[in-house]
């Protein structure tokens, strides 16, 4: 977890986050003493560059109430290019090498990782940072952090460390999947797709490669899915045990720009 810093006077009870992914920006301020959001926002785009994304957060930015200082701003990137290694083999000067397994990257990419020492291990993720300066131009100080870091963080603080369970997080055309198997993770991953049959596929191949059997691993869900809509509709004909993760889960602790996901 990075952190920008500054010296500007905060409000000492407004805290911000911000979500950013190629396709979407959303801000949300919250009063923590009163529990209460104050502010919220979200623009839904497809953005090919991270210049055309900067100029929807320039957008963004300027609809935020005036002369606003938090106590707290917190940047989540959904984004997909990520991966996950065991902090045994980690080298934070060979960072770049763990992405270019799977993905995609530029030689000028800046490369960031947080940690997640309950699990001993690191995620590895590339962070916009135009958008960063950005952000620390008019906000000041702020952690940043990739998406997977949360979902990890919270599943594993609501999982039954006896039992192996599967966490599905829903995007509007992706998923992210993370396997708990008692005390250890199994995987991290994320899934794109078109239809509900995509989505069924990609999991139901997981979880064959797993060799977790649907008929009796339990699958918990959240995000952008309702009971009974397409996508769990499909589901529910194929897997045998399946709940929903409550919104504001108070153990998981979700942050605040992540309670209307999980």
């Amino acid at each position: 977890m990075r952190q920008l810093e500054t010296n500007l006077h905060t409000n000492k009870h407004q805290s911000l986050s911000v979500q950013i992914s190629l396709n979407g920006l959303s801000f949300l301020i919250t009063d923590e003493n009163q529990n209460q959001i104050r502010f919220e926002n979200e623009e839904w785009f497809y953005a090919t560059t991270p210049f055309e994304l900067h100029s929807e957060l320039e957008k963004l930015l300027r609809k935020l109430p005036q002369n606003s200082v938090f106590k707290e701003v917190s940047v989540i990137y959904e984004t997909p290019v990520y991966t996950v290694v065991p902090e045994l083999f980690f080298d934070e000067r060979k960072a770049s090498e763990y992405l270019k397994f799977n993905s995609k990257i530029l030689v000028n990419d800046y490369i960031s990782h947080d940690r997640l020492d309950f699990l001993n291990l690191v995620v590895v993720y590339v962070p916009l940072m135009n958008l960063n300066n950005a952000l620390f131009e008019k906000l000041g100080s702020f952690e940043y952090f990739h998406l997977a870091t949360v979902l990890l963080d919270a599943f594993f603080k609501i999982h039954d460390k006896a039992e192996t369970r599967v966490f599905v997080h829903v995007r509007e055309s992706s998923f992210d999947c993370v396997v708990y198997k008692e005390d250890r993770l199994e995987l991290c991953n994320s899934y794109p797709y078109a239809s509900p049959e995509d989505f069924l596929y990609y999991l139901l191949f997981m979880m064959e490669q797993l060799q977790l059997n649907p008929d009796k691993i339990p699958i918990s869900l959240c995000g952008k899915i309702q009971e009974n809509n397409a996508i769990h509709e499909l589901l529910y004909k194929y897997i045998r045990h399946i709940d929903f993760i409550p919104t504001h889960n108070s153990e998981a602790k979700i942050p605040f720009s992540l309670q209307k996901i999980v």
